[in-house]
């Protein structure tokens, strides 16, 4: 981490979301699908297919070349009785939100019990961290040595919102969004496009399923 951030020129930028229709349909989604649906699954999904439209974001610096890597492996941090690990999501643009789901809960698992194995935490081409659970609002990242772009997540916060045609007060569900990115393979504009597409699916639940 201390040689990623003395050679990683990086920028931040940051957004909200609202995942008041996310956190409703949940519950649901056990229900029909048979598997616990986290947020942190939700992430990862639209991590995957935010990357399919905006490739450079598992790109990486290499020399005077980017190379894009051909895998969208999220690496998403999970605090383990050993420290914190960093199990890997593989190819999560081509899974379902069940899969990654499954997946998600089985490596949580293996990293709490300490039984993750070398391909468990290899071959993270993004990332993702999420201190919601701990009750930090937001928070910037350091972008991993293996990657050039790291999103991180806040904790739900419900807010109140003016909303309809009489102004009604209504409390919503607002999270912070911020990713941090490496400025020599992605620019201002490109991070920018690529948090607002993953703002945007996040508040529209539906197309993640």
């Amino acid at each position: 981490m201390l040689k990623s951030k003395l050679s990683k020129p990086c920028f931040y930028v940051g957004s909200k979301a609202d995942i008041t229709d996310l956190m409703a349909i949940r519950p649901k989604l056990r229900k029909s699908l048979g598997v616990k649906i986290t947020t942190n699954a939700f992430y990862i999904r639209a991590l995957g297919l935010a990357v399919q439209k905006y490739p450079l974001a598992v790109g990486k610096f290499d020399g005077n070349n980017i190379r894009v890597a051909e895998r969208v492996n999220v690496g998403f941090a999970v605090n383990a009785p050993q420290g914190l690990v960093v199990p890997v999501v593989k190819d999560a643009g081509e899974k379902t939100l069940p899969e990654i789901a499954r997946e998600e809960a089985s490596l949580s698992n293996k990293a709490r019990d300490n039984q993750l194995r070398l391909e468990d935490i290899e071959g993270e081409t993004i990332a993702l961290s999420n201190l919601g659970a701990y009750g930090i609002d937001s928070f910037l990242g350091i972008v991993p040595p293996p990657t050039s772009t790291i999103l991180a997540v806040g904790n739900v916060i419900p807010t109140p919102m003016y909303r309809g045609e009489n102004d009604k007060i209504i409390v919503r569900k607002i999270i912070s969004l911020s990713l941090a990115v490496d400025r020599r393979v992605i620019t201002e504009v490109y991070a920018a496009e690529f948090l607002n597409f993953i703002t945007d699916e996040l508040q529209n639940p539906q197309r993640l399923i």
